[in-house]
């Protein structure tokens, strides 16, 4: 079980954090030529389509927006054999640079998936890494490239992300287990 801490992004922040990152995604890129915006499944998906629009918005072009299913290609299970990969990619990804877009960013492993997802469909030029939220304790050596809030937690704290389509507003808190300590 766990109880909300403190909310550490409200609304207006979140969205700031979201202008941030989109422009320095196309800082990095020297536009949006060539580029396109991939959420990883989740919470990834709804921050990586406003990462487009924005990107759109500023470049004044379209950005490739799609989601990626990673759930063939994790490490902690096997994907029940009812199972349909739910990813939406009406773009080719080759030679393309391509931003996985994620909420949070913790051990890597997610991110890891990701790659080995979007590689399974091509090979992009590049591969960039987008979290709304860094919370540390990596297990492998992933970094992202633009981060809208480095969050230092312990693992006994989870960080909830939420937004404005699936649950009716944006924010990002951090919840302590309360499960006593024997």
């Amino acid at each position: 079980m766990f109880e909300e801490k403190n909310i550490i992004l409200d609304e207006p922040a979140v969205g700031r954090a979201i202008t941030r990152i989109s422009f320095e995604i196309v800082e990095r890129n020297k536009g949006a030529e060539d580029l396109c915006v991939v959420g990883i499944m989740g919470g990834g998906v709804y921050l990586a389509r406003r990462i487009a629009a924005k990107i759109s918005e500023i470049e004044g072009r379209p950005v490739d927006c799609g989601q990626l299913d990673i759930t063939p290609f994790r490490d902690d299970g096997i994907p029940p054999a009812e199972y349909q990969d739910r990813s939406q990619l009406g773009f080719d990804i080759t030679d393309k640079r391509v931003v996985l877009v994620d909420d949070v960013i913790y051990t890597g492993r997610s991110v890891r998936a990701a790659i080995e997802a979007l590689m399974s469909r091509g090979r992009p030029r590049n591969i960039q890494l987008a979290a709304l939220v860094d919370r540390g304790h990596r297990e492998l050596p992933i970094r992202p490239d633009f981060i809208g809030k480095n969050l230092p937690t312990s693992s006994e704290e989870q960080v909830k992300v939420t937004t404005k389509e699936r649950d009716g507003a944006d924010s990002v808190s951090i919840w302590r287990s309360t499960k006593e300590r024997g």
